[in-house]
Formats: C-alpha cells, structure tokens, sequence
C-alpha cells in the first residue's frame, strides 16, 4: 500500500466535522473538501485528519 493511498469508499461515509456535508476527495494535493466549510482536511499515510485545528482554509473561501 502506498503512503498516498486513500480508501475512496470512505467518502461515502465521511463528512465535514463542521457542517456535517460530504466531502471530496482531491487526489493532488491529499486532501478531502468541505466546499461549504471552505476548509481542505489533509489525508496522512491514507488516514483523513478530520480536525479542524490540522484543517487548511480554502482560498476562495
């Protein structure tokens, strides 16, 4: 298994912390988003960090 390897089945049980809306999964940069939140949460050796202390604000949010 790689580092960078995420389980997609999991987006379909997983959602924001925060806003409790589903996230997406972006492969680039291994992180799942909260669109609503405007808030990217890192994914680290395949297991997504759902806090919102290690969460990234969106730029554009």
């Amino acid at each position: 298994m790689s580092k960078n390897y995420f389980d997609l089945k999991l987006l379909e049980i997983l959602v924001c912390p925060q806003t409790k809306t589903a996230l997406r999964y972006d492969p680039e940069t291994q992180e799942l988003i909260s669109d609503k939140a405007g808030l990217a949460y890192p994914i680290r050796d395949g297991i997504p960090i759902l806090l919102f202390d290690e969460a990234r604000q969106l730029k554009d949010s």
